[in-house]
């Protein structure tokens, strides 16, 4: 009599196993490009051809001339860890293949539906092999060329749950295209090619690396690059580093391969970072493809699912030659921080000219100034108005005056405003205007010749009633323009300045998707933009409170937003572009600025709603009080 065994531990299906696995090696489209252009690689390819139809989601097509296979390969290159990278455990110590699980193809094919044709050069015929869902049909003879061809349509055709998790196609796509440039860039040697819904994306011949560098960030990259290259026994480094000038606020642009594959190594990175202390502002980071070549059987890359972290046996040597050799190819190339020596302008004394004589300096007195008349009255017999309750309300009133005539359309000028101020009655409470938010008094009620002056060329100092008041010019002008393009875009868009000469830029196919995802935002913003292709942007206006900037300026600025804010929605994107674009137009920090400019650019700075903070949350301006100052000297 036989009985029943009740087991609870079972063996999963050979699709779920497929699929489980897929869900470590296919997150995503871009995750299927990176494993069949590697595969390419391995294969011996010099020419590899990617196309994408809506982003990947629906159809990836990956073409390569490398050996190809026979029936047997290509029967057999779906099964789970199948794979001609590895022969025994021992392969697994000195690794020198792109992939070598043996997991991709399987998982790929078990959540798509998986063409491949392919043929080696002695072969008369190739083979073409259908896999859908995991389910293999029978090979059959088909001509095609000396290579492989793998076609994937319908991505998580079967897994629906993973299938919504996809975001929108723009964002796929750079994730696509990320993992494209990181290939592309570690293989010079190998000419690409990247299409989009039968667009043209990138053609990349073979070449040096310099020339790769230009081609896929643009032509404006040539001059940033500085050359890194340093031999030792336990590494050999080439590559290229970006000028500290051309730094920018987002990662993104750090690319770190060892021995041909792309990996992210936070103690190489610092290494970088530290050789080039003192020459980027906080906050930003630089430019760099640097290549270690290293014993193999030294590193260890099978650590992570997507192979993108590694071990070093010989780390803290790495990370010392790493940091000397940066830091000696900036130096050799007169990378070094520049010391401004000028004076402050706004304290310039000049020295006196040959045989004058130095006098000494007189107080000036206007015996007929009267505290108790307007301003601009000129003395007692002004035309100015009486004001009994004292010259503070009466200026308070002409401020207000001004305020409302402008409201109006129609800003008097002259002594005007304080005959004006005479028919109106006010109160003596500060308005919110007055306060900025009620925290700040503003210096628009302190009289017209309230102490000003600008301080080491980036601050303005000035006086309330109730203290001292330090402006940061670059962050104040900054949130003006914000407000003002911000309040132009809810207007139903503020029209193109248009320039004289258009202006081209050569931006890359990567910086040009971002721009045309954001094509109708700028377009609000009062940009007038055409796309000619090969990685190329044709400006032909600016909005009218920038028309006098740079557009490749205003355009990298907007671009490093785009960068930086990553997957938000369409406002926030817009958002940040009008950020951009009012850092890039506002005054520099380190402009001299007359007193008329200092003047506009603070009683700007309290019009606006948010007064004391930029677009990205910094303070603009800092208040001390008289107890503030007085702490200073207890």
């Amino acid at each position: 009599m036989s009985t029943a065994i009740d087991t609870r531990i079972q063996r999963l299906p050979e699709h779920v196993a497929n699929q489980i696995a897929a869900g470590e090696v296919v997150q995503r489209p871009a995750s299927v490009v990176k494993e069949l252009m590697e595969n390419a690689l391995d294969a011996g390819a010099k020419k590899i051809s990617v196309s994408l139809k809506d982003a990947g989601r629906n159809r990836i097509v990956v073409e390569d001339d490398g050996m190809g296979m026979g029936p047997e390969d290509a029967a057999i290159c779906f099964d789970r860890h199948a794979t001609s990278k590895l022969r025994s455990a021992d392969d697994l110590l000195a690794l020198a293949t792109m992939g070598f699980r043996g997991e991709a193809l399987a998982s790929i094919a078990s959540i798509a539906r998986v063409e491949l044709r392919t043929r080696r050069e002695e072969d008369e015929l190739g083979h073409s092999l259908v896999v859908e869902g995991g389910e293999q049909h029978p090979a059959e003879p088909v001509h095609c060329d000396v290579g492989t061809r793998m076609t994937v349509k319908h991505l998580f055709f079967n897994v629906p749950a993973r299938r919504n998790f996809l975001k929108s196609d723009p964002v796929e796509l750079r994730h696509a295209i990320d993992e494209f440039q990181r290939i592309a860039l570690a293989n010079p040697e190998c000419a690409f090619r990247l299409s989009h819904n039968d667009g043209e994306l990138f053609d990349l011949p073979a070449g040096p690396l310099r020339q790769r560098l230009v081609r896929v960030f643009g032509a404006k990259y040539d001059e940033r690059l500085v050359p890194v290259e340093e031999r030792t026994d336990v590494v050999a480094l080439t590559g290229f580093v970006g000028k500290p000038e051309f730094a920018r606020r987002t990662r993104g642009e750090q690319f770190l391969f060892v021995n041909g594959r792309f990996i992210k190594h936070p103690p190489f990175h610092g290494a970088v970072m530290r050789a080039m202390d003192g020459l980027l502002v906080p906050g930003q980071f630089p430019f760099y493809v640097l290549f270690l070549e290293v014993d193999a059987s030294r590193v260890d890359v099978n650590i992570h699912p997507t192979k993108v972290e590694a071990k070093f046996q010989e780390e803290r040597p790495i990370v010392a030659i790493l940091q000397a050799a940066v830091k000696r190819a900036l130096g050799r190339f007169h990378v070094a921080p520049s010391l401004d020596f000028d004076a402050e302008t706004a304290f310039d004394i000049a020295p006196p000219r040959p045989g004058q004589e130095v006098e000494e300096p007189r107080i000036q007195l206007n015996p007929d100034y009267n505290p108790f008349h307007a301003q601009g009255a000129g003395s007692r017999s002004g035309s100015g108005a009486s004001v009994p309750q004292g010259g503070a309300l009466q200026r308070d009133r002409i401020e207000a005056t001004r305020r409302f005539f402008e409201s109006e359309g129609r800003p008097p000028a002259g002594d005007s405003l304080a005959t004006e101020s005479s028919r109106l009655v006010f109160s003596e409470t500060k308005t919110e205007n007055d306060v900025g938010q009620g925290t700040v008094e503003s210096p628009r009620s302190f009289d017209e010749q309230r102490p000003l002056f600008q301080l080491f060329g980036g601050w303005i100092v000035t006086a309330t009633r109730s203290g001292l008041v330090l402006v940061d010019q670059h962050r104040a002008h900054t949130r003006i323009l914000y407000e003002r393009f911000s309040t132009s875009t809810t207007q139903q868009g503020q029209g193109a300045q248009q320039l004289l000469f258009p202006s081209d830029l050569d931006l890359g196919p990567g910086d040009v998707l971002l721009l045309r995802d954001s094509s109708q935002s700028l377009t609000d913003l009062g940009f007038d933009l055409e796309f000619p292709g090969d990685g190329k942007v044709r400006v032909l206006g600016l909005p009218q409170a920038a028309a006098e900037g740079q557009p490749s300026l205003l355009i990298d600025a907007i671009l490093e937003e785009l960068r930086e804010c990553g997957e938000v929605d369409a406002d926030l994107r817009a958002s940040r572009a009008t950020a951009g674009l009012a850092r890039a137009a506002a005054i520099p920090s380190g402009r001299t600025l007359t007193r008329t400019e200092m003047m506009d650019l603070v009683d700007g700075l309290f019009a606006c709603q948010e007064p004391d903070r930029d677009p990205w949350g910094r303070s603009t301006l800092a208040t001390f009080d008289q107890e503030a100052v007085a702490s200073r000297f207890r």
